[in-house]
């Protein structure tokens, strides 16, 4: 797994690269804030929603910081997904570097 600045998952967002954005944080989190595309699977769910999630896809795990997206992309590379990256500062960083007008808990 790698891991990903806010800074360069906006240029691919940018530049229209195929990727899926996973949003790990639990539902009345990603209902303050989420980055336009993002897919939300709470952490606590994604044991029985791996199936929904394309292995060959590349991924960025979302998180408010980043240790649940490592936790999370840790647990999809045990299931045989490879094109993973953690988004390093997660939702709080994308809210502090990029989209400023974004809602920040």
């Amino acid at each position: 797994m790698d891991r990903i600045s806010v800074e360069t998952l906006k240029n691919q967002l940018d530049t229209g690269m195929s990727i899926i954005m996973l949003d790990v944080r639990e539902p009345w989190e990603y209902q303050i804030c989420q980055i336009e595309g993002s897919v939300n699977i709470p952490m606590s769910q994604i044991v029985s929603r791996t199936a929904e999630l394309d292995k060959d896809a590349t991924i960025i795990v979302i998180c408010h910081h980043g240790s649940r997206s490592y936790q999370v992309a840790c647990y999809l590379e045990s299931c045989g997904f490879s094109c993973l990256q953690n988004l390093e500062g997660g939702i709080n960083a994308w809210a502090s570097t990029v989209d400023r007008t974004m809602a920040i808990y």
